[in-house]
């Protein structure tokens, strides 16, 4: 990829990306907008079959979208399926990413998208379920959210605690466990918090300023009833 930019940042983000000839990106299945015509996109199943039914039982689709420059430079538009922003995560080829269910958006060549088993204790209260995304290798890897991406940095050593349907992208080499928001089990579900996830520093953790099923409880409200 050559460069990149974030368009109408907020509630409605999209991504332009600059291809060199021969240059392609990987995003979710749906999201080109717009492109030049010396791109092509087709889908791709990375990973094989077993990569793509990984992907299912992560909330993610079967099939990538791949957008090449095939016959010159070219741009083209991406934008994520519902309301949201996008961040963008330099990664040296180093420190992989967990990447929550719906999070990934695109990324560039140099990058392997996989599916990462969680423990039991963590599959069954995590709120993510037993599989999660694990982005690894070098490049630049977009994550879209529901609501705004605020990036929290935790110094070494310091805990920080996330309500879980908040989560959005954290580095594998950050350490977390899975616990109630309060002391007690009723007081933690009467709190409207249930689970969260207690991440211990140091490591840059992004999240989400709204919660998907939390909007769509709200939203239920409004529908007639038969």
């Amino acid at each position: 990829m050559k460069s990149h930019e974030l368009l109408y940042q907020g509630a409605f983000t999209a991504l332009k990306v600059e291809l060199e000839q021969g240059q392609s990106i990987k995003a979710e299945s749906g999201a080109m907008v717009a492109m030049d015509t010396t791109v092509e996109v087709a889908g791709k199943m990375e990973g094989g079959l077993l990569g793509g039914l990984g992907r299912m039982l992560t909330g993610e689709n079967f099939f990538f979208q791949t957008l090449k420059a095939e016959t010159g430079p070219g741009e083209a538009i991406l934008a994520p399926a519902t309301p949201g922003d996008v961040q963008a995560i330099v990664m040296d080829g180093q420190t992989a990413y967990n990447v929550q269910k719906d999070g990934f958006f695109a990324g560039t060549d140099g990058l392997e998208v996989a599916t990462k088993m969680q423990n039991l204790g963590k599959g069954l209260f995590s709120g993510e379920g037993f599989f999660i995304i694990k982005v690894s290798g070098a490049g630049t890897l977009f994550v879209s959210s529901f609501g705004a991406i605020h990036k929290i940095t935790i110094p070494a050593g310091k805990e920080y605690i996330i309500d879980n349907g908040h989560l959005v992208a954290w580095p594998e080499t950050t350490s977390y466990t899975i616990q109630k928001a309060s002391k007690g089990w009723i007081s933690s579900f009467t709190s409207g918090e249930g689970l969260v996830t207690r991440f211990t520093g140091p490591g840059e953790v992004f999240i989400q300023t709204r919660n998907a099923p939390a909007f769509g409880g709200w939203i239920r409200q409004f529908i007639p009833k038969k």
